[in-house]
């Protein structure tokens, strides 16, 4: 399936492989304007030398790129076939986290692997898990039930012990500990781009490694990545707007989720 300026199947993928808006009324005003109809009746996979691709009644399909849509686990790709098959009368790319991080990690984090990484190892030096509420004492003992446990396990599993604090000021981190936390990012492209689809969500690298190793489930991370907030909400009330942005980023770290339980650990080279 070639793909040409102005092909309503390239449109749509760049669409789908675009950064999503933060606000959701935004989202919903892009998708009035670019929104384009179903134009397939059956969303399948093909086996190929590049994987399990998605095609639209029977024809593969492309990245913006122009590289197969293909996933290296069946499952990944029935997921992600079901996204489409979900469409109604139009295609909405909000609704197929699966495609838009397929999207991303095929035309960008295979591309540029050592530069993903290091954007994942940033956040090691400022991870969200080292700076702790001074008060009230709920929600100091709120940020340790949640926190620690991961925190632990870093010094435990990737013999990496990191300081906490109160406070505004920066950390020093030990680089001891963020040397032996770098060792535990993934290398393979699938992987990696998961982890730090995790890590921008939630604001710790020490989460997405804790997830992708298996030492906390999708949704305890979620809800430690949202401690501070949920705390907020109990007492402000709850934003609709906010719960929505939230549905929508929690979508998108199930899609991550799913790729780090699907895709294994690549062995030792």
């Amino acid at each position: 399936m070639a793909l040409q300026a102005g092909d309503p199947m390239r449109d749509i993928l760049e669409s789908i492989a675009s950064d999503p808006p933060i606000d959701p009324t935004e989202s919903a005003r892009r998708n009035m304007r670019a929104l384009r109809r179903r134009f397939y009746t059956a969303a399948g996979i093909i086996e190929s030398p590049a994987g399990f691709e998605i095609a639209l009644d029977g024809r593969p399909v492309r990245t913006p790129a122009r590289h197969p849509l293909a996933f290296p686990a069946r499952a990944l790709a029935e997921a992600a076939a079901a996204e489409w098959d979900a469409q109604k009368e139009f295609i909405e790319p909000t609704h197929m986290p699966l495609t838009r991080l397929a999207n991303s990690i095929i035309d960008g984090v295979a591309t540029a692997p050592d530069a993903v990484a290091a954007e994942v190892a940033k956040y090691l030096g400022s991870d969200l898990l080292f700076y702790r509420a001074a008060g009230p004492e709920r929600l100091v003992a709120r940020q340790k039930q949640a926190w620690d446990p991961v925190l632990e396990w870093a010094q435990t599993a990737l013999g990496a012990r990191f300081l906490t604090g109160t406070g505004v000021m920066p950390l020093l981190q030990p680089e001891a500990a963020l040397a032996a936390a770098r060792t535990a990012i993934p290398h393979d492209p699938w992987r990696l781009g998961a982890v730090h689809v995790v890590t921008t969500l939630t604001g710790s690298a020490l989460l997405a490694l804790a997830l992708a190793s298996g030492a906390i489930g999708c949704e305890a991370a979620w809800a430690a990545a949202n401690v501070d907030e949920d705390w907020n909400m109990e007492f402000w009330g709850e934003d609709a707007l906010a719960l929505q942005r939230r549905a929508f980023r929690f979508a998108e770290m199930q899609a991550a989720a799913k790729v780090l339980a699907e895709v294994p650990e690549a062995g030792p080279s």
